[in-house]
């Protein structure tokens, strides 16, 4: 690595992106200096004291798209300013993919230019605008985003991404010279690990994460609603769909078949997954590679996800998990049921699943990818 080392550069923050910025500093502190420069980062935010942090705004995106719009350029003015004034030799855009204004700066100041999708953005800005405009205006300017996107993919020296899957996902190639497909960071395996012996688990199942359309809440309404009796479906997290979920489920949520945990801390999750016997994870391919899939596997829970972008090279069917070939209500409720009654081999999935994490997406294993990462394009 560089002995400047790296400035992270992202985009306004959520309680998610910061939780996945701060384990990408820690790999990158392992292996030299390392600065971030991003917006909006949480008040209770630990990185400001663990990292040197340059923050350029305290305001979001804004509820208009003309605000949004100019939240957006101006952002970009203030990182091309923060870049020129940072010493470090590489400068990763982690999440801001389509910031363009700022990656081309970078690279005609003469500084080494990584490029770090988390997921499909423009898809997720797609899903969230046609809540609040009409479809084809929502179209219109996910096009646009995705468009910034690439450029932002041909401007850069090279683009990470979380695995092969994910790079072919987004319309890349995981064996260009161009692509470095092995960017997934890492779980803590002290932290997640299976505190409640499988075999000791009830039969439950459940959902962690964002309670909102791209999660698959709906559908996973329906798949509770047709669980066999003495299967219990935990739903454990926060969203707009929160107060919507609790009306549909009422009747089952009375009866103890459905339990609606609510938002809990991270320091809790630990303890929710290790109560499951399966995470099930129907989305849309707006994530790169699901954190809670890899914090999943790490506790000894197998996970039953949607095939989509990073998730195929760790959900591995039948063996750390099983893939969903219909995402309706139908399908679901009837595989669960299926992986539930095969005890011995949801007994092992569960072993093999906690072992490939240890071996592939620890902290050691994550700081070796980067490693490698850096001695490319220093």
């Amino acid at each position: 690595m560089t002995e400047r080392g790296v400035c992270v550069v992202t985009h306004p923050l959520s309680a998610a992106g910061e939780n996945a910025t701060r384990t990408l500093l820690d790999i990158l502190a392992e292996l030299g200096p390392v600065s971030l420069v991003t917006a909006d980062l949480p008040d209770d935010s630990s990185i400001r004291e663990e990292r040197e942090v340059i923050e350029l705004t305290s305001k979001g995106a804004g509820d208009s798209v003309p605000v949004a719009a100019m939240r957006f350029i101006l952002n970009q003015l203030r990182m091309c300013a923060a870049v020129w004034r940072r010493p470090e030799d590489v400068v990763l855009f982690f999440g801001a993919t389509s910031y363009i204004l700022p990656i081309l700066f970078a690279r005609t100041i003469g500084k080494t230019v990584l490029v770090e999708p988390r997921g499909d953005v423009p898809l997720t800005l797609k899903l969230n605008w046609e809540q609040r405009m009409p479809e084809p205006a929502a179209t219109l300017l996910a096009g646009i985003v995705r468009a910034l996107e690439r450029a932002g993919f041909t401007a850069a020296h090279r683009v990470v991404t979380y695995t092969p899957n994910m790079a072919r996902e987004l319309g890349l190639d995981p064996d260009s010279s161009k692509v470095y497909p092995h960017g997934a960071r890492y779980v803590d395996t002290e932290k997640f690990q299976p505190t409640v012996p499988f075999e000791d688990r009830d039969d439950t199942v459940g959902f962690v994460g964002r309670i909102d359309e791209e999660k698959g809440i709906r559908e996973l309404a329906e798949v509770a609603k047709q669980l066999p009796e003495g299967i219990t479906f935990r739903f454990v997290g926060d969203g707009p769909l929160y107060d919507w979920l609790a009306s549909e489920l009422s009747e089952e949520i009375e009866a103890g078949e459905v339990e609606l945990a609510g938002w809990v801390d991270h320091e809790d999750v630990p303890s929710e997954l290790t109560r499951m016997k399966l995470l099930v994870m129907p989305s849309h391919p707006t994530e790169g590679l699901p954190t809670t899939i890899l914090e999943s596997l790490a506790c000894g829970t197998p996970v039953y996800a949607t095939p989509v972008s990073g998730v195929p090279d760790v959900v591995r069917e039948g063996k750390t998990g099983y893939l969903m070939e219909k995402p309706n209500s139908e399908s679901l409720s009837r595989d669960i049921e299926r992986i539930l009654q095969n005890v011995d081999k949801l007994n092992t999935v569960s072993d093999e699943g906690r072992e490939l994490i240890k071996s592939e997406f620890g902290f050691e294993p994550a700081i070796k990818r980067y490693s490698v990462l850096l001695s490319q394009v220093s």
